[in-house]
């Protein structure tokens, strides 16, 4: 605990466990956020596919050959 708190510059112990408990919760966080974002990806992807098959003969028009 002392090598951590000269390393981190820190004034006691518990601020060494404070840095480290947030962290800890920032780590999570962003864990839990990309899991979120992965499984909202996976839920929509069928339907964004077969959406944009349905809209595909709208790219072109309008355009000139």
């Amino acid at each position: 605990m002392v090598e951590l708190q000269k390393k981190l510059n820190a004034k006691s112990k518990v601020e060494v466990v404070r840095r480290g408990l947030r962290l800890l919760r920032d780590v999570t966080e962003r864990e839990s956020l990309r899991e979120s974002y992965r499984r909202a990806s996976r839920a929509t992807r069928s339907s964004l596919e077969s959406e944009l098959e349905e809209l595909d003969h709208l790219s072109g028009e309008g355009l000139s050959d």
